[in-house]
């Protein structure tokens, strides 16, 4: 691992694409992004205070209290030592720039980096880190062990290697790994894993050190460092919401910056000695400010779900319209009156259209896994036996970016979902979609239950909206979010789709003024997606029974609902146009009539 800080990304992109454990390719080198205990020391981090968040990490990983520090940022002075991440060079196998037949690379041998000079070369020549590695769904990924691959487990033939490439497409099927003694094996068996051939996991974690390996007893799979399945981080996030608890609570919010170091009387005496601290907290007792500050740290504001306690903030928002100065700049909404946006009967099965003037997100990565990704439940929880790799080999914090920007919330009725569901077609219709998630459960071996006909109705009408909001509100479809409230006990539904930038200012205000032209893009979603450009393919597709697997998709395809996997909460899964408008062969299904066409 080199101390010298090599290139920059966005902090945002720690937390996503270049976490600890991501394989990349820089200029010269292959590397695995390293742990956190490559990180600066966190006194030299930004801490992003959201004991909301912190609570739910510490229920998922188990880690007492933990804190939220923002990635390093880039120095600006170039004269200040930067305070960079780690990253170790990965894998250690490489293969050989060497002429093959005709002048073309056509036959390479491959060395471990123990034979390369120090200049990075094996015989005068140069080499390239091999594109092959072995990983399990845990997270774990090591260097193929080539000699075993070629003479099998009981062989200790240490000849030279050598990759043999039979034609000119790079694929599987034509690649031999050969060695001198004349043995040689495709690389296409390597992904037959009834035979084996890349032999059990050793749980090896190159991304916290060469010695940190774990106990796994997985098969390894082969795993091609630049594919899309080598890396899927885990992030949580949360909306920050104004405080509606006591008054103590509140002065201990506004006094956060000072109080967030207390561990006891002694130091909240010490720091009461401020004028104006001791001015704040002058009508509660110590006991009730330490508690106080207790409940803050742990984030016990109410055991509820977090996207619950989204919601209700949601729907307690006041009615207001113009130009409200925000008392709150992390929490600003306002139901927007009917008469300025409902215009016809299309809108019927709308209960209300909230504008979020301003909003702050925090969202940090908890771990990753490689091969399978493992998405949340509708409520943004994981399964709560989720394996996942560490970040850590003692995580005690957890890396996390902040977002501030503006959205669009969009209620629908209760009543008219109830009798939506009542009605023969569309019961019809999600025992289809039930039929899909149960042979995918199957196939991954899944506890997750079926999400509800509420739930993809909304997950679907909210990629619909996302696609028409993006060609007016200035912000393309990737840069807008989604977050979707089924609250089936209490008869709640909504969607949320807003967008957010690191930058201290937030946004523009280009979405939330759409809210006023809500029954324009309403109407253009449904109009667009009644026909897709796959249809009748795509509005036919019967997800119990297709032939391609896609278990979990009904009426949905790239040609009409599926978005960018950065703007879905769900990886664009339980997604079917038929809930939401006619289609072909399945008129009777929709929410919304053909008439609100």
């Amino acid at each position: 691992m080199s101390r010298k800080a090599h290139g920059q990304v966005r902090c945002s992109q720690v937390i996503t694409t270049y976490g600890p454990g991501a394989l990349i390719d820089l200029p010269r080198h292959s590397a695995i992004v390293g742990g956190l205990d490559t990180w600066p020391k966190t006194s030299d981090l930004e801490e992003i205070p959201e004991p909301r968040l912190s609570h739910k990490l510490e229920i998922m990983t188990a880690v007492p209290a933990p804190r939220l520090y923002a990635p390093p940022p880039d120095a600006n002075d170039p004269r200040e030592p930067a305070k960079g991440i780690g990253a170790w060079r990965f894998p250690e196998w490489f293969v050989v720039q060497e002429a093959g037949i005709d002048g073309r690379e056509r036959s390479r041998r491959l060395v471990n980096r123990r034979g390369l000079d120090d200049k990075g070369r094996f015989d005068s020549r140069p080499v390239v880190a091999t594109r092959f590695v072995r990983a399990c769904p845990k997270g774990h990924v090591d260097d193929l062990d080539w000699w075993r691959f070629v003479h099998g487990p009981d062989d200790n033939c240490r000849r030279q290697l050598w990759l043999d490439e039979r034609g000119t497409s790079g694929d599987l099927a034509d690649l031999v790994v050969r060695c001198e003694c004349k043995k040689s094996r495709g690389m296409h068996e390597a992904t037959i894993l009834e035979l084996s051939p890349l032999g059990t996991c050793r749980g090896a974690r190159p991304w916290l050190g060469r010695n940190a390996n774990e106990a796994c007893n997985q098969p390894s799979r082969l795993l091609i460092r630049t594919a899309s399945n080598a890396y899927f981080p885990q992030v949580v996030s949360v909306l920050s919401l104004p405080d509606r608890g006591t008054g103590v609570q509140t002065s201990v919010k506004e006094l956060w910056d000072d109080l967030q170091i207390v561990d006891g009387a002694v130091d909240l005496a010490f720091l009461k000695k401020k004028p104006k601290i001791a001015e704040k907290l002058a009508a509660f007792t110590d006991d009730e400010v330490l508690a106080a500050i207790d409940e803050a740290k742990s984030g016990r504001v109410g055991e509820k779900p977090v996207k619950q306690v989204e919601l209700e903030a949601l729907l307690a928002a006041p009615e207001g319209f113009g130009d409200d100065v925000p008392v709150d700049p992390d929490f600003h909404a306002r139901r927007l009156p009917d008469h300025v946006w409902r215009r016809s009967g299309r809108s019927d099965g709308i209960a209300a259209v909230i504008q979020l003037h301003r909003l702050r997100e925090v969202v940090a990565l908890v771990g990753f896994t490689r091969l399978e990704a493992v998405a949340p439940d509708i409520h943004g929880e994981y399964e709560s036996d989720v394996q996942r790799a560490q970040l850590a080999l003692d995580p005690k914090w957890f890396p996390a970016v902040e977002n501030r920007g503006e959205g669009l919330f969009v209620q629908l009725r209760a009543d008219a979902i109830k009798s939506w569901l009542e009605r023969p077609a569309v019961k019809q219709r999600l025992e289809l979609l039930a039929a899909g998630h149960a042979r995918w459960a199957k196939e991954h071996k899944s506890k997750r239950l079926f999400p509800g006909g509420p739930y993809v109705l909304l997950h679907t009408f909210s990629h619909l909206l996302l696609q028409s909001l993006s060609m007016r509100c200035g912000y393309p479809t990737s840069s807008l979010h989604e977050r979707i409230y089924a609250d089936y006990d209490a008869k709640r539904f909504g969607v949320l789709v807003y967008t957010g930038s690191p930058d201290a200012e937030g946004t523009l205000g280009g979405l939330v003024q759409q809210a006023r032209h809500f029954e324009d893009h309403l109407g253009e979603a449904l109009r667009i997606s009644a026909l897709c450009s796959n249809d009748p393919i795509c509005a036919q597709h019967a997800p119990g029974q297709s032939m391609e697997g896609r278990w979990l998709h009904g009426a949905a395809c790239h040609g009409c609902a599926l978005v960018a996997e950065t703007s879905c909460e769900m990886r664009n899964d339980y997604l079917d146009r038929a809930l939401v408008v006619p289609v072909l062969g399945v008129p009777n299904a929709a929410f919304f009539r053909a008439a609100a066409l």
